[in-house]
């Protein structure tokens, strides 16, 4: 079995607006921090799957894939901060063909582990619109992917982005099939994700929130992980863990000030890939959403393949020069008194 392998989203300069920090950028810092660390050439790539309508069926609206198919036609803007281009349909179907890739590809075994360089990103895609810079929900379509063709039945989605990732919320909401963990900064946009945000219907407690004030920093964020998330995991016990990742958490980045290194970014991720390694056969799959940062884009990128490859690497760019804050200690008792953990 192969350790890793990579989608990498071709073709995808073609979906960019001037001066828009979603921008293709944000991918080829990434491949070009791989190649730095000897790991771009090693680590085969996927082609996108081409998915059929009922893949989408339960993700999105048949009514938004026409709205989306028929805006990127024209180059129309879905809101004010989420743009398309011509090609931006048929770039955001490979996305979302890359992602259930290599979703597919960690399942059956092929590779121990994945990372989707998914652009444009998703998380922020709701079933009826996008928004956020998302166009489609890829990992979310990676999930329903796994229990369409996969005969997958229990699945978690960690969200490691500085923003939390409402259109996988809301997706998931009413459903126990798929549980949806977030960690992301508050108060931001989009303004969701509250502690008591866990889910209704038959999915009641299975969406966990955790939402951090700026400055949470390293410290604050290995601990939330530790002693909230692992305890949920452990609970839910997920056949495949799915992580929707942003570097935008990085202390670089413009959008955010939850002051992570990359350092502790990869420590993160060494901590994910021992769990699965113990409770889901090894299985974990990484898709990119945020971040914006060039050189956070690099180092964090470097970060998580290193660590998926079980590589050293020592992280160029160092801690946040501010120090952190505590205020994170109060989400920590509020989630531990929540959850009863």
């Amino acid at each position: 079995m192969h350790l890793l392998t990579l989608y990498y989203p071709e073709g995808h300069q073609n979906h960019q607006l001037p001066g828009h920090p979603e921008r293709p950028e944000r991918v080829e810092v990434i491949k070009r921090g791989l190649e730095e660390i000897n790991l771009w050439d090693q680590v085969p790539r996927l082609e996108p799957l081409e998915l059929t309508e009922n893949n989408f069926s339960s993700i999105h609206d048949k009514e938004y894939l026409k709205i989306l198919e028929r805006a990127s036609s024209l180059e129309q803007m879905l809101d004010p901060d989420t743009y398309t281009t011509r090609e931006s349909w048929k770039l955001a179907l490979n996305a979302a063909g890359g992602a259930a890739a290599v979703a597919e590809a960690v399942w059956d075994g092929k590779y121990q582990s994945g990372f989707a360089l998914t652009r444009p990103p998703g998380h922020h895609a709701c079933p009826s619109r996008g928004m956020g810079f998302c166009l489609l929900n890829n990992v979310a379509i990676a999930a329903e992917y796994l229990l369409q063709e996969k005969a997958a039945s229990r699945i978690t989605i960690l969200d490691l982005d500085l923003h939390h990732g409402n259109g996988t919320q809301d997706i998931f909401w009413s459903r126990k099939d798929v549980s949806y963990v977030s960690i992301h900064q508050a108060p931001f946009y989009p303004g969701t994700g509250s502690l008591s945000e866990v889910g209704g219907g038959d999915g009641e407690g299975f969406t966990l929130n955790l939402p951090v004030p700026s400055r949470t920093g390293d410290l604050g964020y290995i601990t939330l992980i530790e002693e909230i998330i692992f305890p949920f995991l452990v609970r839910k016990k997920p056949e495949i863990l799915l992580v929707s990742y942003g570097f935008d958490t990085h202390w670089r980045d413009p959008l955010g000030s939850l002051q992570l290194s990359a350092a502790a970014i990869r420590q993160v991720f060494d901590k994910l890939r021992s769990w699965v390694e113990g409770n889901c056969n090894g299985r974990l799959a990484v898709f990119l959403e945020g971040g914006y940062d060039l050189e956070a884009g690099r180092v964090c990128g470097q970060a998580v393949g290193s660590s998926l490859m079980d590589q050293p690497w020592q992280d160029p760019l160092g801690p946040a020069p501010s120090a952190e804050g505590d205020a994170w200690r109060h989400t920590l008792a509020d989630a531990k008194s929540i959850w009863e953990m």
